[in-house]
């Protein structure tokens, strides 16, 4: 070997170690700490990464199906073979039919498979890459490979273009939207637009013409409606060439899933005729049209569609006939019109299943209920005590120590303390159902009468003590308006900006609130007064209303899809009682989603910064003085915001609000305070900014050293070519180098050792990022954790004392098929002591002997799907005319999944001590929405601390949290901490079998397909997953109220007039919308489904939505019975079947010694007639005895009713008008 080429060949080796060790200095600066490394290359590209659903499974749903529910299928192009779908998993089956072959398997849902043009390969839809996307497999296994790119978008209906390089396939980005044709080349991934039309307008199902010129494809205005109205779709077809999409069909039932025969000579499409699905087929020379199949599979186009509007369905290769699936089976349609002949499969199903996440819990019984929330917690000037509101009264607290004590002794609830500026009294709103709200003021120390500051009663609302202690700002509405409230209550019209004189006086008109509220103040500005506004974000103005200034606007990150899909299921906003405009929380526009206004923001009493309140989470956030129009900063990446950002919390909080030196923010969750001192965090980054920089700097050099060396590489490879020695400048300059690369890697290695990794932020970008990489690097750096101190304010459990027995009933005890009959029920204080045959068990000396001879007696109802539409939030009314409504129709525990507000928590807290009647109150809390942006499994733990350490619910709603990935992070966290999710239907067939693949305890909603066979219902068996398929709100089809809106009197029922507001009646009863033949109504299909899952002992519950406050709740059950569910299987629903679902069946849900005593008394016999649930003559609820048409207590206390002010509203008894 020569000289040159030795030197050569020494100074490579050389360079490439040099070049390796820089590499790796610069990778382990930027590294973030703690961040998972890839354990090895990808298998080939478009492979997903290891593990990315990270579910294991540990059931299997076992079973031989020869029905399927929404079979998708296709032929191949030599006609021998079918691949179908199934459960999420692909299979094969020989055109003749026989035994069908699993060619994919595993938790992935698999679905929608077509075949390639050349037949050996298929193109199909799959999560398995954590979410959504596009991909194919060769069918001799050698290559799968995905085709589309990320795991936030939803794809429907892929169909290969005749070329077999291209796919085409419907694709929305959101969570909600209307979805797109799109088109990929199978090894490139990069998106074609197809359909450039408006955003709302959906194009689903395409069918290239065989020459490829032509695109068929079914479309429509937005994605679905409820209540539809049709058409619905219609058919369209896209000229390639021309760009033009023309229209093709126009019937009232619509036009989709489209198919060109591969002759091109037939149009073959799905329609609507009266109430059922058929095919029809057209010559696509001549334009003539005839039926070709009627009735077939029930088409989805009045829900999301998110499997299409019907399932695949093919041509044989020859054109002379379909394969479609109706009626769970396959079958041979010939295009002649002659008789179809079924083609009979046999799978063997061996469906994976998540873990089992389903716990037994008791109904707390301890003699003391602790507060499950603090509200509006606001700390003295001193920082020494904290003010607070719990079970609808102020407290007061030492944050040193010792136990919460009452303020006052009042009666009224009180809500949104403020603390005068010299500590000496607190300020704050009352309300009582009779009279109205005030202002007052009390001593902080609890001495003397409180104070009355307003005379006329009205709803008051958040006050701000002005920074010298002489006025009280407050926000004012009517009274009336609170009182009254028939329904949603989220707020005063026409509310006003007041203040009264802090020793009493008259009240001042300041200005209209418009969308303005929560007065505040900065101390070196006593003439101004802040405010926050959704829509203008934080203003200021004079006490007189005028010189309005805007000073900062604050968004979140825009979600990956918005809204949801139920219109009653609201978001409230923290601290506030009025609504966020309608047009800016839509969420989606056509633009796409937007990124939502804080839900508060409040300046610093010291000025130059706020804290902001976005979704969950809180923040402050520097205000920029720069003039012109007012500055919107974005909180979604505090790093890369232009001012300097926090968040404050990890797990989420509510109720902000600042010391009075502005130094801290205090804010609540459940009934945990916690502190952020913005001052020790300054601190401790300003001791360790100068490690951050040093850290920045390392990553830097050893950026710019790879830079030279790559250079310098390329430049000693040219040598190569050239057999001259190498310069003695090059070398030295290597030399250079190469010790420079020494150092940065010995560098690296101190680092590591320092652990300065550990404490540092990723280097995310390069050299131009540096002040990006310090703010990181801070961030990372404050370990800091905000103070929490738990504030645990008690009061006795409400339990009734005594022995009482129901004598002479019939007994239907929900135990199996046990009825006793002339039965004693023996109950003692709350709990039931026995149950059997009259004379039979042993009564308590000195027990009150009730008849109920004749009557039929069985456990309370439990509504597993219960909303109150909805509680009023912030300022609490003493009685809840929901909860009173649903216990005089006998359902004496709900389970709200999904409350918008946490103010759920204090109104159950509120019924279990006795302060409000009302059923037993059980809630998931607010939704854990998308918006979360789930990041991982810890962060998803997080999260759900909310509600296992804080809000203590045993619940939670997963409300269509994000892709899979995410969707099972969260079930991975509540199997943790042991909670049992439900989760949000959304009208998607799809989704819904995933979250029983998954294991999840609950779906919430009807399946919205059509009719069901027995592979969903063994799924659901093996997984025990709980469906209450809410029927009066039906997905998939026309909502079960409107039916029975039509046939029953509503409106002149004496119980429900009695308890429920005038109005709300009015609302509901008078005039309807939406009128169907009851041929059109879904509901009987549903439950037909119902039907099947109790016969085979998978899970139902009754959930009544809240539509019909109590009432509704029977109709709901009446419903469930249609599709031929017996009338004692219909009330094991409604009792221990609800009990099991939310896991309360230790306690309720039976009639049997140890249970607590939740029991109603009918008159009728429902077993007879199930209608006769409604004739309640009793209802015990927790050991207390009521009459069930007016809720008078007749044991153990004779106590009346108190009266409801609601109900004093009407016109009765005026003398003027017409006689």
């Amino acid at each position: 070997m020569r000289p040159a080429a030795m030197q050569l060949r020494s100074l490579l080796t050389v360079l490439a170690a040099a070049t390796a060790a820089a590499s790796a200095a610069s990778a382990a600066a930027a590294a973030p700490a703690g961040a998972p490394q890839e354990q090895g290359a990808q298998a080939r590209p478009g492979a997903p990464r290891a593990n990315p659903l990270p579910l294991p499974a540990s059931r299997k749903a076992t079973f031989t199906a020869t029905k399927g529910t929404w079979i998708s299928l296709d032929v191949s192009p030599d006609g021998r073979t079918i691949v179908f779908d199934l459960l999420g998993d692909l299979y094969t089956l020989p055109i003749a039919g026989g035994k069908a072959t699993r060619i994919t398997e595993g938790m992935a849902f698999d679905a929608q498979p077509r075949f390639s043009p050349d037949g050996q390969s298929i193109v199909f839809i799959s999560d398995r890459s954590g979410g959504d996307n596009v991909w194919t497999m060769r069918l001799d296994f050698t290559d799968t490979t995905q085709v589309t790119q990320g795991n936030t978008s939803m794809y429907f209906s892929p169909e290969w273009m005749p070329d077999g390089e291209h796919v085409v396939v419907s694709r929305t980005g959101a969570l909600f939207g209307a979805a797109k044709l799109q088109m990929y080349h199978v090894k490139r991934r990069s998106p074609l637009p197809v359909i450039r039309g408006p955003q709302p307008f959906k194009t689903m199902g395409a069918a290239p013409s065989p020459d490829g010129r032509y695109i068929w494809f079914a479309g429509r205005t937005g994605d679905w409606q409820y209540n539809a109205l049709f058409p619905q779709y219609q058919l369209y077809v896209y000229d390639r060439e021309r760009g033009t999409s023309t229209l093709m069909s126009f019937r009232y039932g619509s036009g989709f899933r489209p198919a060109i025969s591969p002759d091109g000579k037939w149009l073959v499409y799905a329609t609507r005729d009266n109430a059922e699905t058929g095919l029809r087929v057209r010559d696509l020379a001549s334009g003539e049209e005839r039926w070709l199949a009627y009735p077939i599979q029930r088409d989805d186009m009045e829900s999301r569609a998110t499997l299409d509007v019907l399932p695949g369905y093919s041509f044989t290769p020859d054109s002379r006939a379909m394969v479609i699936s109706h009626g769970g089976e396959i079958w041979r349609v010939p295009i002649d019109g002659s008789a179809a002949t079924k083609i009979p499969f046999e799978a063997e199903v061996a469906a994976d299943v998540g873990p089992e996440v389903k716990f037994a819990y008791r109904v707390d019984t301890t003699a003391m209920v602790t507060a499950r929330q603090i509200r509006s917690p606001v700390a003295s000037p001193d920082g020494k005590r904290v003010m607070f509101t719990a079970f609808d009264r102020l407290w007061i607290k030492d944050l040193s120590g010792g136990e919460a004590r009452r303020l006052t002794n009042a009666d009224a609830g009180e809500y949104h303390a403020v603390w005068s500026p010299d500590g000496a009294w607190v300020a704050f709103v009352t309300w009582d159902d009779s009279v109205g709200g005030h202002i007052m003021k009390a001593r902080a120390d609890g001495s003397g009468a409180p104070q009355r500051l307003t005379s006329v009663p009205a709803l008051y609302y958040n006050p701000a003590w002005s920074p010298d202690g002489q006025r009280v700002v407050a926000t004012r509405g009517a009274a009336r308006e609170l009182k009254r409230a028939p329904d949603f209550f989220f707020g005063v019209l026409g509310g006003e900006f007041v203040w009264v004189p802090a020793a009493g006086g008259e009240v001042t008109l300041i200005a209209p609130t418009g969308s303005r509220d929560v007065a505040h103040f900065r101390r070196d500005q006593p003439d101004r007064i802040y405010a926050y506004s959704s829509s203008e974000g934080l203003v200021s103005f004079r006490w007189d209303g005028t010189d309005v200034k805007q000073h900062l606007q604050v968004r979140g990150a825009p979600p990956p899809g918005a809204g949801t899909p139920h219109p009653d299921e609201w978001q409230a906003l923290p601290r506030t009682v009025f609504p966020v405009p309608l047009e800016e929380s839509a969420g989606v526009t056509e633009e796409g989603p937007q990124a939502p206004p804080a839900g508060l923001v409040m300046v610093s009493p010291t000025g130059g910064r706020a804290l902001a309140q976005v979704g969950s989470h809180i923040y402050t956030v520097d205000i920029p003085e720069v003039g012109g129009p007012v500055t919107t900063i974005s909180v979604a990446s505090p790093s890369a915001a232009p001012v300097l950002v926090r968040q404050l919390t990890d797990i989420g909080g509510e109720f902000p609000s600042w010391s009075a030196d502005g130094n801290r923010v205090h804010w609540a969750i459940g009934n945990a305070l916690l502190t952020y001192d913005l001052a020790r965090v300054k601190a401790i980054e300003d001791s360790t900014e100068g490690e951050n920089r040093a850290t920045v700097g390392r990553a830097l050099r050893a950026r710019q050293l790879l830079d030279t060396l790559r250079a310098t590489r390329k430049t000693v490879d040219s040598l190569t070519r050239a057999p001259a020695a190498v310069p003695d400048s090059l070398r030295a300059k290597l030399n250079r180098l190469i010790a420079d690369s020494v150092q940065v890697r010995a560098d690296s290695l101190i680092r590591a050792a320092d652990q300065i990794r550990a404490k540092a932020q990723a280097i995310r970008a390069h050299a131009d990022s540096v002040r990006a990489g310090l703010d990181s690097a801070r961030a990372d750096t404050v370990t800091y954790k905000p103070a929490e101190t738990r504030i645990e304010v008690k009061l006795p459990r409400d339990v009734p004392r005594g022995s009482v027995v129901l004598r002479g009933g019939r007994v239907l005890t929900m135990k199996g098929r046990e009825i006793v009959e002339n039965a004693d029920v023996v109950v003692t204080d709350n709990r039931i002591v026995a149950v059997g045959r009259r004379d039979s068990v042993q009564i308590p000396a000195g027990a009150q002997v009730i008849d109920v001879s004749g009557k039929t007696v069985l456990p309370g109802f439990v509504d597993t799907h219960y909303h109150s539409m909805w509680l009023v939030p912030e300022i609490h009314p003493r009685q809840v005319w929901q909860y009173l409504t649903m216990l005089a129709y006998g359902v004496t525990t709900t389970r709200d999944p999904q409350t918008s507000s946490t103010d759920v928590l204090s109104y159950q807290d509120r019924v279990t001590t006795g302060g409000m009647v009302g059923p037993r109150v059980y809630s998931t809390g607010p939704g854990v929405f998308i918006g979360e942006n789930i990041r991982d499994s810890a962060h998803a733990v997080s999260v759900l601390k909310r509600y296992s350490q804080y809000y203590g619910t045993q619940t939670l709603k997963m409300y269509m949290s994000g892709n899979r990935q995410q969707r099972q992070w969260i079930i991975q966290a509540a199997k943790t901490l042991e909670l049992m999710p439900t989760t949000e239907g959304g009208l998607d067939f799809k989704l819904d079998l995933t979250h029983v693949i998954d294991g999840y305890s609950g779906v919430e909603h009807a399946l919205p397909v059509a009719p069901i066979y027995e592979d969903v219902v063994k799924l659901f068996r093996a997984s025990q997953t709980t469906n209450s398929p809410t029927l009066l709100v039906s997905y998939g089809g026309p909502f079960a109220e409107n039916y029975f809106y039509a046939k029953e009197q509503v409106h002149d029922d004496p119980r429900l007039r009695r308890f429920a507001p005038e109005e709300s009646i009015d609302l509901r009863s008078r005039r309807r919308p939406r009128w169907v033949l009851d041929e059109e109504q879904v509901f009987p299909r549903h439950a037909e489904f119902v039907k099947r899952m109790v016969e085979d002992s998978a899970r139902v519950g009754v959930g009544s939505h809240g539509q019909l406050q109590g009432l509704g709740y029977h109709w709901e059950l009446w419903a469930m019975a249609s599709g031929g569910l017996s009338s004692h299987d219909a009330l094991r629903v409604a009792t221990i079947y609800g009990a099991e679902a939310i896991g309360l069946a230790k306690d309720v849900g039976t009639l049997e010694a140890g249970k607590l005593a939740d029991i109603l008394v009918l008159d009728g016999d429902p077993l007879e007639n199930l209608r006769n649930t409604t004739s309640l003559r009793y209802v015990m609820k927790n050991g207390r005895l009521y009459e069930a048409e007016t809720l008078n207590e007749v044991w153990p206390r004779q106590r009346p009713l108190p009266a409801q002010p609601w109900r004093q509203l009407g016109p009765d008894g005026v003398q003027a008008g017409i006689r």
